[in-house]
């Protein structure tokens, strides 16, 4: 079953900006997805898109079967979103950002408090679960976000650039975690500009280019002879 499916999505803003043309894309349940392209690429305006916060020219966008502009509630229960950019409350404590969270989506006081003790623990942050998330570091604000994305038990987890800006050694550790759920069953799409996470991590990948998939395959196929490397290095200069 398709975890993901996107049949000829087209998005234009008002000031005339083409930034998606027809894209079309098949991600698996239980994949390890990577998105890759420069910055205005279009990978921003997709997420938005499926997540609802941009709406669609036109096109057919469906998450497990359930189409956005027929259920999107539906739809948005199988999310888990960690963006880019911290967007939490930088007053709140860590446990409450995470508690607050599962709220949005119908999940009780009581199976929040005790589903966030769980993915706080796997995180490193149970510590620090009545600390200000101001006083975190760059890294730990990153893992609060990928705890506040898993609160719901989403069954597709969105990560948008999420090791930028945090050392090596985090970053591994980060890798690892993601595996496992990976391996338990969550379907992960990563948009990133670090090649090496995009090999390391997952098993297919597409690169999108002015709003085009310009090529889509299993990594192992793209990475045969650096032809990653080469074909990614080639799109962002042009």
């Amino acid at each position: 079953m398709n975890a993901i499916e996107i049949k000829d999505l087209v998005k234009v803003y008002k000031t005339g900006t083409k930034a998606l043309k027809g894209v079309s894309l098949n991600i698996e349940a239980g994949d390890f997805f990577a998105l890759l392209g420069a910055n205005g690429a279009g990978k921003t305006t997709l997420i938005s898109i499926l997540t609802g916060l941009v709406n669609k020219t036109s096109g057919m966008v469906k998450v497990f079967g359930h189409d956005i502009d027929k259920d999107f509630s539906a739809a948005k229960n199988f999310l888990g979103v960690v963006p880019q950019e911290f967007n939490f409350h930088m007053f709140e404590n860590v446990q409450d950002i995470v508690v607050n969270q599962a709220g949005y989506f119908g999940v009780d006081y009581k199976t929040a408090l005790h589903d966030a003790e769980a993915i706080l623990k796997q995180v490193g942050l149970w510590e620090k679960r009545k600390a200000m998330s101001r006083t975190l570091s760059g890294g730990m604000k990153r893992r609060l976000m990928i705890a506040r994305g898993l609160i719901h038990h989403p069954r597709i987890l969105i990560l948008d650039e999420p090791t930028a800006g945090v050392d090596v050694e985090l970053r591994l550790g980060m890798w690892d975690y993601l595996r496992e759920i990976n391996r338990k069953g969550t379907t992960i799409i990563l948009t990133t500009h670090y090649l090496e996470e995009a090999e390391q991590m997952c098993r297919n990948a597409a690169i999108i280019k002015q709003g085009e998939i310009a090529v889509q395959d299993s990594v192992a196929n793209l990475t045969k002879d650096h032809k990653l490397e080469k074909i990614f290095l080639d799109i962002i200069k042009k």
